[in-house]
C-alpha cells in the first residue's frame, strides 16, 4: 500500500496527529484491536475474534428477539414524535428538512435504551474486546427515514473523537443495533475491511463549534479521494445488512459511511459508543473547546454495570 508512513519513525507527543498539515497522510495504527486473549470463557468464537481483529468489524445476526425489537421500536417512535424531545439540543434534523436525523444521549433520555446499552449480551462481548471496564462515550438513535434520509460521509470516528474530544488511544468501539431491516438499498452502514489498521491524518482546519454542522453533514476530518481509494483498493467495501435485532460492532478507527435513503423503507438503528475506562477523554488534540457532554461524555463517575434489557430492576 502506498502513501503509508511507518509510525516507528515518528515520535510526536500525539501518536495520532491530524488536521495539522495541508496534506492528507496515512499512518499505521500503533494500538491493539482486541485487548484480551481468547480462551474457552470468551463470549465470541475464536473465528469471530479473529475476524474482528482482521477486518475491524463483526456482524452478529438477530442478537435481540423480535419482542425486544418491538419494544425498542415503539420507544424510538415515541421519542421521534415527542415535541419536547424535538426541541432539545440532543435532537439533530436532516440538513435540508426538519425530519429527525438523530437523537443523541439516548441512554440518558430513555430508561429502555439505557438498559439496552448495558445489556449483558453486549457488555460481555465489548468488555472482552476492549479488555477493560466501560463507559458510554456517545449514544444516539439514527433514523434515516425513507425517501429523505441523507448520507453520512466516509470517516473514521476516532479521528474526530481524538481531535475534537480528546480520546487518547484506539480503545473504543461502536455497537449499532438494527431496529428496522437494513437492506442493501435503504442506506445501510458500509465498512472498509482492514481500514482500522491505518489512520488518516486529515488536512488542517476545524471551524469553531464544528459539531453544529458536522452532525448534519460532516465536511472536516474526512479522508480525501486518494486516501479513501487507497484503503478501498486494499480492503474493498462491505455492506452491513441484516434483520432487526442484529448488532454490528466496529472498531473506533474503521472507515465507514452510508448512502442516502431514497427507498420507501426507513433504516433506523440504535448506536452506542463504548470507551475503555482507562481511555477516558483528555484535553482535545486541537485548539478548540471540547464538544458538549451529550456528544462526548466527560462526566462518567463509574464504569457501567451489566444488566438486562427486559429487567428494570
Amino acid at each position: 500500500m502506498n502513501m503509508i508512513l511507518d509510525k516507528a519513525h515518528l515520535t510526536p507527543p500525539d501518536p495520532y496527529p491530524s488536521r495539522k498539515s495541508s496534506e492528507v497522510c496515512i499512518l499505521k495504527r500503533c494500538d491493539p484491536v482486541v485487548y484480551s486473549e481468547y480462551d474457552a470463557a470468551c463470549p465470541l468464537t475464536q473465528e469471530q475474534v479473529e475476524s474482528y481483529d482482521k477486518n475491524g468489524f463483526l456482524m452478529l445476526p438477530e442478537m435481540f428477539t423480535q419482542e425486544e425489537v418491538a419494544l425498542l421500536t415503539e420507544e424510538m417512535e415515541r421519542m421521534r414524535r415527542n415535541p419536547m424531545i424535538a426541541k432539545r439540543k440532543e435532537t439533530i434534523t436532516e440538513p435540508e428538512s426538519q425530519s429527525v436525523r438523530s437523537i443523541f444521549s439516548v441512554h440518558q433520555l430513555s430508561p429502555l435504551f439505557s438498559r439496552l446499552a448495558t445489556d449483558q449480551r453486549l457488555m460481555n462481548i465489548i468488555r472482552f474486546i476492549l479488555g477493560d471496564d466501560l463507559y458510554i462515550h456517545q449514544s444516539r438513535l439514527n433514523y434515516k427515514p425513507g425517501y429523505r434520509g441523507k448520507e453520512f460521509n466516509w470517516h473514521s470516528d476516532f479521528e474526530t473523537w481524538h481531535v475534537e474530544d480528546g480520546m487518547p488511544r484506539m480503545r473504543a468501539l461502536s455497537a449499532s443495533i438494527t431496529l428496522t431491516e437494513n437492506f442493501e438499498y435503504n442506506g445501510p452502514l458500509m465498512l472498509v475491511p482492514g481500514s482500522h489498521q491505518y489512520y488518516i491524518a486529515c488536512v488542517d482546519g476545524t471551524p469553531e463549534d464544528n459539531y453544529k454542522s458536522s452532525l448534519k453533514r460532516q465536511e472536516y476530518g474526512v479522508p480525501d479521494d486518494i486516501a479513501l481509494s487507497t484503503l478501498v483498493n486494499e480492503g474493498g467495501i462491505v455492506t452491513a445488512t441484516g434483520k432487526p435485532g442484529s448488532v454490528i460492532l466496529f472498531d473506533c478507527n474503521t472507515m465507514h459511511g452510508s448512502n442516502s435513503n431514497i427507498s420507501p423503507f426507513p433504516r433506523s438503528n440504535a448506536f452506542f459508543v463504548y470507551n475503555a475506562w482507562s481511555n477516558r477523554l483528555e484535553t482535545p488534540f486541537s485548539d478548540h473547546q471540547p464538544r458538549p457532554e451529550y456528544i462526548a461524555s466527560r462526566q462518567a463517575t463509574a464504569p457501567l454495570k451489566a444488566g438486562s434489557l427486559t429487567d428494570p430492576s
